[in-house]
């Protein structure tokens, strides 16, 4: 592993905690930058492939999943802790699906739940880019689901 700042190898762990399911969150800091990051480590017991709408299979990536909150996100008060926290809770409930594939939609499914529960803009930013609105009526009707 590499600092994602300046890439340098050298760094020291300055905090160690278990997070949700069978993940442990690690707090670091490079020896070369000073800059701080944090890591999460977890038992991968099944490789979970996805199935995307256009047919093809790919590898599930959990940084995909967060990429999507950060920019739902974006300029909300959602702190990084909890995006990854999210991030790694969707991942665990596909695990307990037990199926090694799983499509697109279920991933995008799980992230709008999470994502309603904490910041409703974030959610309907989130679900106009998913559900690819192309109306205001589109808007509309999910911010009437919003309500419910």
């Amino acid at each position: 592993m590499n600092c994602p700042y300046c890439n340098s190898s050298e760094f020291k762990t300055l905090e160690t905690r278990d997070s949700t399911g069978n993940t442990t969150r690690r707090r670091k800091e490079c020896a070369l930058c000073g800059k701080r990051f944090t890591t999460y480590e977890y038992v991968e017991t099944v490789e979970l492939m996805v199935e995307k709408k256009d047919g093809r299979i790919e590898r599930f990536d959990v940084n995909k999943i967060i990429r999507g909150l950060q920019k739902a996100c974006e300029k909300r008060p959602v702190s990084m802790d909890r995006i990854n926290e999210s991030a790694s809770r969707v991942r665990q409930e596909l695990m307990l699906k037990g199926k090694e594939e799983i499509s697109s939609q279920e991933i995008g499914d799980l992230v709008m739940k999470y994502l309603k529960k904490f910041d409703r803009i974030a959610y309907i930013r989130f679900a106009s880019v998913y559900k690819q609105f192309e109306e205001p009526d589109d808007f509309r009707q999910l911010l009437l689901e919003v309500k419910k």
